[in-house]
């Protein structure tokens, strides 16, 4: 049994209403692992780095979304931590966009797995169509 709440290919496609209100979780669980990041971040750069907090905050933000640093860094200790932050954040922005597209990227799979089947495919085994 699967933990990811989603239909099967031998089951039909969610209505809109319920595929909308799968689209808005992901996002709303998205944009809070962003704005997490985004805390970590910042407050890294403000304790390490001694930067003012809306300083901070831009650093992250870029580091977050690939632009780069901002700031110089005074410090190794801010050094190392603006290092492992960009490796996390290179890894977290990518996967965050990954959960919040899943929902539309499931549905047009889902919905190209009928068209074929609808094109004469074989359906699944199993498949109650």
């Amino acid at each position: 049994m699967s933990s990811v709440n989603v239909e099967r290919a031998r089951h039909a496609l969610l209505p809109r209403a319920v595929f909308l209100q799968r689209l808005a979780r992901n996002a709303a669980l998205g944009f809070a692992l962003i704005l997490a990041s985004l805390l970590l971040g910042a407050a890294g750069y403000h304790f390490f780095a001694g930067l003012a907090w809306i300083d901070a905050f831009l650093n992250a933000a870029m580091i977050l979304t690939g632009m780069g640093p901002v700031d110089p860094l005074p410090t190794p200790a801010s050094k190392v931590f603006a290092t492992c932050y960009a490796l996390f954040s290179g890894v977290a922005f990518l996967t965050i966009i990954g959960v919040i597209l899943a929902p539309v990227v499931h549905r047009f799979l889902h919905r190209f797995h009928f068209a074929d089947e609808d094109a004469g495919g074989k359906a699944p085994s199993g498949s109650g169509r």
